[in-house]
Formats: structure tokens, C-alpha cells, sequence
């Protein structure tokens, strides 16, 4: 089961997983903020700083992926067209994860921040871990 962190408090993050949520019918990803304590713990058990908020993370079984990698991966397990814009990782890691990163550090000026992490609707809350 692919778990898919990201920064509970990110309006883009949060339209992310919205994105996620209706191009993945199966409901294969699950999710977690990175401000929860699922988050933290899953981070915590991969050696990843608690405090890392400043981009996305995917688990796969035994691996995980940051950044842009982690967004593209997301891709795959997609059921529309979208997936196959996964191609995109045959662009370079290092000029990927440079423009992720100038995205991710103007976040909350361009797209804004909640207060608090999304909750989950009543339907969703099956594919968000649980704290």
C-alpha cells in the first residue's frame, strides 16, 4: 500500500491529494499529513527529520521517495492519462528537485496555508492513516 505524507497545512499539497483522491478510483494511495503522528512516525522509522515538511514523501513497501521523484511516482498509480506524465522523471533528478524546491519554498505566498491539517470527509477518511 503506497502511503503518500505531505504538508497537512499547504493549500497546493492539499489540492495534491484532492488531485490523487478522484484520479485513483481503487483508492490504492492512502495518505497522511507530515504534521500527524502517523506521519512523524513513519518518518521517524525511515530516519527522516520529524520536522520535514518542505516536500512530499511516498512509501513503497520498503523504499520512499522525496520531492519531485515522489510526485511522479504518485503518477503511476494513477487510472487516467495523467499516469503517463510519469515519463517526466527521464528529466534529471538534480533540475527536477530544483524547480520542486523553488515551488515548494513560495508555497504558502502563491497558494496560502490552513491553520490546521485537511480533515478527511467521512468517505476519505479510509485512505487517510490513522493517528
Amino acid at each position: 500500500m503506497p502511503i503518500l505524507l505531505f504538508d497537512g497545512h499547504c493549500n497546493l499539497c492539499n489540492a495534491w491529494v484532492q488531485f490523487v483522491v478522484k484520479r485513483d478510483p481503487s483508492g490504492t494511495v492512502h495518505f497522511s499529513a507530515l504534521q500527524s503522528k502517523a506521519g512523524k512516525r513513519l518518518l521517524e522509522i525511515h530516519n527522516i527529520n520529524e520536522n520535514y515538511t518542505d516536500s512530499l514523501v511516498l512509501f513503497e513497501e520498503e523504499r520512499y521517495s522525496v520531492s519531485s521523484t515522489a510526485a511522479l511516482r504518485t503518477l503511476s498509480f494513477l487510472a487516467g492519462w495523467e499516469r503517463h506524465l510519469k515519463f517526466l522523471s527521464i528529466v534529471p533528478r538534480p533540475f527536477r528537485d530544483l524547480i520542486y524546491r523553488f515551488i515548494a519554498r513560495n508555497r504558502y505566498k502563491w497558494f496560502g496555508r490552513r491553520e490546521e491539517c485537511m480533515i478527511p470527509t467521512a468517505e476519505l477518511s479510509q485512505r487517510f492513516l490513522e493517528d
